[in-house]
């Protein structure tokens, strides 16, 4: 009964989320394959898939059967509880993702039909307020509770962030699965470091998050609602925090909701596993890379690879009635390369475990950017 009382006032809740939605707008149509480059769209929320209760004590995902693990070993029958429920939560996080960005939802149409292609995401990553337990705590503890295990943290001093990422457990995945159905994705979350911003910025990220009340305990099921856990914002507050963070802007008005997912583009079959011919494929299409640093992000050690659109636009209704387009989220392309000591490995035997992992802050820094106005307002090259 409880569940369902909290369920009844969630979904109130999204009922009145601050995104306007189409009257044209359906959670199942299909985006046409256009040339053009997209800049606003509208958002219908979808449905929530399943429970909202999260244990706090770690859980293990099933095995589904008839599947293989990264090590290529298969197994044939379910002995672990919470992958269903998992993946579903996943998959509301993407639909939401999906509604709100044409743009990823094209190219991930454009990327499959290149070549019946089984796409596999690299990671999923989210934004976070550090104050009141709003930060990347909020939301990892969702992740740790299905086994992830954290991983190195990164640093951003000029853009006064930091990030955390997490390593999916090792598990078998679906047999062809695709998407949050196919191999587990890393995540990566990060935070504004709100002690570090000015005495205004501070005042008003407080002022939002107070607002919540306990909504740093639902941050998961606010990214899955495609829900704000606090009150629509004042849009000469936003304008505040724009002139001093995109970042922190960006989050007021999307909240939990997936910033971006990556392709894992050396997964692919066709051509497109290359990156570079995948940047050309993308442009070729009518859409904008994210031009900071360059189209192509190369780790100082030349094994991780990285690429993004340029953010799509939505039309927020902000609290006092103005309605302007903001930045919304954007898809991200990565190829990790063979170590060193696994070069000469036939190709059909190379795994996951033999790429570079991990994350380079060079490249994460400059693909922040692809939300920023800079990048928004750029010509098509």
């Amino acid at each position: 009964m409880k569940l369902a009382k909290r369920m009844m006032s969630y979904t109130s809740t999204v009922k009145s989320a601050s995104f306007q939605s189409s009257p044209h707008s359906h959670a199942s149509s299909s985006f046409p394959l256009d040339t053009r480059s997209r800049n606003v769209i509208y958002m219908k929320p979808p449905s929530f898939q399943g429970n909202s209760s999260v244990s706090p004590r770690k859980r293990n995902l099933s095995v589904v059967s008839a599947s293989r693990t990264e090590n290529g070993v298969v197994a044939s029958s379910s002995t672990h509880k919470g992958e269903s429920f998992f993946r579903s939560v996943l998959g509301s996080m993407e639909t939401v993702y999906l509604n709100r960005n044409p743009t990823a939802k094209t190219v991930l149409e454009l990327v499959q039909s290149a070549g019946e292609e089984q796409i596999c995401y690299d990671h999923l990553a989210f934004r976070t307020f550090g104050v009141n337990g709003y930060g990347i705590d909020s939301l990892a503890s969702f992740f740790l509770d299905y086994g992830y295990t954290q991983k190195e943290e990164l640093r951003f001093p000029a853009k006064k962030l930091k990030a955390l990422w997490f390593s999916p457990p090792n598990i078998p995945h679906p047999e062809g699965g695709s998407g949050v159905n196919g191999p587990l994705p890393r995540i990566f979350i990060s935070e504004l470091l709100v002690d570090q911003m000015s005495p205004q910025t501070q005042e008003i990220i407080r002022k939002y998050t107070e607002t919540s009340g306990s909504g740093y305990r639902h941050t998961a099921l606010a990214s899955a609602l495609g829900s704000l856990t606090w009150e629509k914002p004042l849009h000469s507050e936003f304008q505040k925090l724009a002139r001093e963070s995109e970042y922190a802007a960006w989050t007021l008005v999307n909240g939990y909701a997936l910033n971006h997912v990556t392709i894992s583009t050396h997964r692919l079959k066709s051509h497109l596993k290359n990156i570079k011919s995948l940047n050309e494929f993308i442009q070729q299409n009518g859409f904008k890379l994210n031009s900071e640093g360059g189209i192509l992000k190369v780790s100082p050690d030349n094994l991780l690879l990285q690429s993004s659109t340029v953010a799509d636009s939505i039309p927020f209704c902000f609290s006092d009635g103005v309605t302007e387009p903001v930045s919304c989220s954007y898809i991200e392309f990565a190829e990790r390369l063979v170590l060193p000591q696994y070069k000469n490995l036939p190709e059909s035997e190379i795994k996951e475990f033999h790429r570079r992992d991990g994350f380079e802050v060079g490249n994460a820094d400059k693909i922040f950017e692809s939300t920023s106005k800079e990048q928004l307002t750029r010509r098509v090259s």
